[in-house]
């Protein structure tokens, strides 16, 4: 594979830039393999381009590694090909390892399965174009391959693969509504994520879909211009609203009556890496979020909201707000 550098700059940064990569992959690249610069092999982050060159590289087959915890769960399938497989991720499952995870995630099902790509480094790696909370629920697109993984990484970033949320609050919006406050980690609290004027861009839009029975909760959708971690419920808390059973960020759960964040990736949008046909991909709500839903709303009024098509044009009826401030 290849592309050509457009202006001078680092060969570790052009590359980082150019395939949407952490820049210590590219450095594990260059400096273990090697890339071609011009025909001529180079094993020099810090090598200087002048702009113009060609950047020939290899991706590396990685050693499998089994896991170190037993698998016993399955997760639903929502659509598979030979480039991507997209999955309905339930609360409570971990997405990757880390050292304070003792328990299989879902990196440990791929495994089981047989998923795993690697690295343009060779490290083993399994897919995750993005992530969703522990807590979370909902839509998750895994690429099966190197190429597919390329491309949904370039369209995270150019913003044509994204997700709408359904997410239950404790206080109804005053209007529809974004977001648009810089994200860091909490000076106070290092589990948790904060607005930050030094910290990263992040944008975020709030469409009010049905108010609860008492008309003190809320049913909203929201739609993610950047994936800043936690990002949903930092930019409801700047609106001093929190989803149910966030006790993080607010919200005091009684009794222990919501065990988990009511947010569920509900729609999964992008353009298919091989094919480039656009898909639209809808997870079916878990049972908790939809109990939730049966105590504190009618079911006739929020089965019609939440259908497919009234997601989307909850935010399309008022697209002014939306385009405004896009």
């Amino acid at each position: 594979m290849e592309f050509t550098c457009k202006e001078p700059q680092r060969l570790d940064i052009a590359m980082s830039e150019a395939l949407i990569l952490p820049r210590n992959q590219v450095e594990k690249l260059i400096k273990n393999i090697g890339v071609r610069v011009n025909d001529k092999e180079v094993k020099k982050s810090s090598f200087k381009l002048l702009g113009g060159e060609i950047i020939a590289y290899d991706f590396v087959e990685a050693t499998p590694q089994e896991s170190v915890y037993e698998v016993d769960f399955d997760i639903d399938v929502l659509y598979e090909d030979e480039d991507i497989l997209v999955v309905n991720k339930p609360p409570f499952l971990t997405v990757h390892g880390a050292p304070s995870v003792k328990e299989a995630t879902l990196v440990d099902w791929l495994k089981k399965r047989g998923i795993a790509l690697s690295t343009i480094s060779g490290d083993e790696r399994h897919g995750i174009v993005h992530r969703i909370d522990k807590e979370t629920s909902g839509a998750l697109v895994i690429a099966k391959n190197n190429e597919a993984h390329l491309c949904l990484s370039k369209q995270l970033e150019d913003k044509s693969m994204g997700r709408y949320y359904l997410a239950l609050i404790d206080v109804p919006l005053k209007e529809n509504v974004i977001v648009d406050l810089r994200i860091g980690r909490s000076a106070h609290n290092r589990l948790k994520m904060a607005v930050d004027k030094q910290g990263r861009a992040a944008k975020s839009a709030f469409c009010k879909l049905l108010p609860s029975t008492d008309e003190k909760k809320e049913l909203i959708a929201v739609k993610l211009f950047t994936g800043r971690t936690h990002q949903i419920r930092v930019h409801l808390g700047a609106l001093s609203r929190h989803i149910l059973g966030d006790s993080l960020y607010g919200f005091k759960s009684q009794n222990g009556t919501i065990p988990r964040v009511m947010l569920h990736a509900y729609i999964l949008y992008l353009k298919h890496p091989r094919t480039d046909a656009f898909m639209q991909i809808n997870a079916p709500l878990m049972d908790d979020f939809k109990d939730c839903l049966r105590k504190n709303f009618k079911e006739e009024e929020f089965h019609e909201k939440i259908k497919f098509d009234s997601i989307i044009n909850g935010f399309n009826a008022d697209d002014k707000w939306l385009r405004k401030n896009a």
